[in-house]
């Protein structure tokens, strides 16, 4: 498998970042890749840096977004759009380099319905 860093993907997460209006996330602690010759049937994955690692390493909390080449790229702008809000969804409020699980405790549910809420005040809908 391979990865490569993307820029891109950077771009989008900056662009959701502004128009939602989600100040928690410090997009510089947040590192975008593009993977190929993945066997996984996910389009993007969101990787976590947990606490021990931190304080092991003296390191504040960062978090990895790999989008899948084969599976994300073939995709249309606005869908590849809602897979971002989606992966961003798990990162909770406090930036700690946890993640949110899909179902939990969370006021704002990691699902479909949520995700296109998200995505409609991205378009200003």
């Amino acid at each position: 498998m391979e990865f490569i860093l993307a820029a891109d993907i950077k771009k989008q997460l900056k662009l959701i970042q502004s128009r939602l209006q989600l100040p928690h996330l410090s997009l510089t602690n947040i590192v975008c890749f593009r993977s190929r010759g993945s066997k996984a049937r996910a389009r993007a994955r969101i990787w976590a840096f947990p606490k021990i690692w931190q304080l092991a390493l003296k390191l504040p909390p960062y978090y990895c977004i790999e989008v899948i080449s084969e599976r994300f790229d073939c995709l249309k702008s606005d869908d590849q759009t809602r897979i971002l809000i989606h992966e961003l969804m798990h990162i909770p409020k406090n930036f700690s380099g946890s993640l949110l699980p899909h179902h939990g405790r969370a006021k704002l549910q990691i699902n479909s319905r949520n995700v296109e809420k998200l995505f409609k005040m991205f378009k200003g809908l």
